[in-house]
């Protein structure tokens, strides 16, 4: 019984670490390589439904509210 209680405290603490890196990162979380496209599953997203530029715009009303802040952003360079 201590060996499962030991392991459940070790990954819990390792769930912990990676969410704390997660939040200091301060980026999104990314998806996997290709997507949904890479399983074969190339439907509409719930989020675009379809539109690819609906995406686009929103992809660029991200990055020029990122760029009007008044701090230097590091990860930039």
């Amino acid at each position: 019984m201590t060996t499962i209680l030991v392991a459940f405290a070790v990954m819990l603490l390792i769930v912990a670490a990676m969410a704390v890196g997660v939040i200091f990162a301060n980026k999104p979380i990314k998806g996997s390589c290709g997507g949904m496209a890479a399983v074969g599953l190339d439907g509409a997203c719930d989020i675009c439904g379809g539109d690819t530029a609906k995406c686009e715009k929103e992809i660029e009303k991200v990055k020029k509210a990122a760029s009007d802040t008044p701090f230097y952003n590091a990860a930039k360079d």
